[in-house]
């Protein structure tokens, strides 16, 4: 198996409830992403940057991933991301023509409340990532897996889909 780098940017994936506010606030040690790829029998790294809800990523953010992912070692990436800007930033990274096989990936439904959306989301990303030969910016949720042209959030539906 091919040596992966997590990249965790915050999202939905990662938030927690925090029992004495009522809120859900955003894992910055991603603790969630830790707990799934603990399970697997591969190499890989888990880099948190940013740490915020997706409606909050501003470009300056996007940028700082966008050098995260130019300057590390491994050319199989994936990025937990939140699903509402997800597109987005795809974009913004096939822009950056960076030479590296990168996916995208999050959960509408945080981890810590019910982790089977995030679990099915990040395992069907690595499996992905292992079938890729070329190198390109890469979206996988709910099951649909494509180019970041390919996959878009259908807000109406409440799912990703393939277009």
């Amino acid at each position: 198996m091919r040596k992966i780098v997590i990249i965790s940017t915050g999202g939905t994936f990662n938030k927690i409830y925090d029992p004495l506010n009522g809120e859900l606030f955003i894992d910055k040690e991603s603790k969630a992403i830790e707990e799934i790829a603990s399970k697997w029998l591969c190499e890989f790294e888990i880099i948190n940057i940013i740490g915020k809800d997706s409606l909050n990523i501003t470009n300056q953010d996007r940028l700082q991933l966008l050098s995260t992912i130019n300057l590390s070692k491994y050319d199989d990436i994936i990025v937990i991301h939140g699903t509402d800007t997800m597109n987005v930033t795809a974009k913004y990274l096939a822009d950056g023509n960076l030479d590296k096989r990168i996916i995208l990936t999050g959960a509408m439904v945080p981890y810590s409340i019910d982790p089977v959306e995030a679990t099915a989301n990040l395992t069907s990303a690595f499996g992905y990532l292992q079938t890729l030969t070329n190198n390109d910016v890469n979206i996988v949720m709910n099951g649909v897996f494509g180019t970041h042209g390919q996959v878009i959030k259908d807000k109406k539906q409440g799912k990703f889909i393939f277009r």
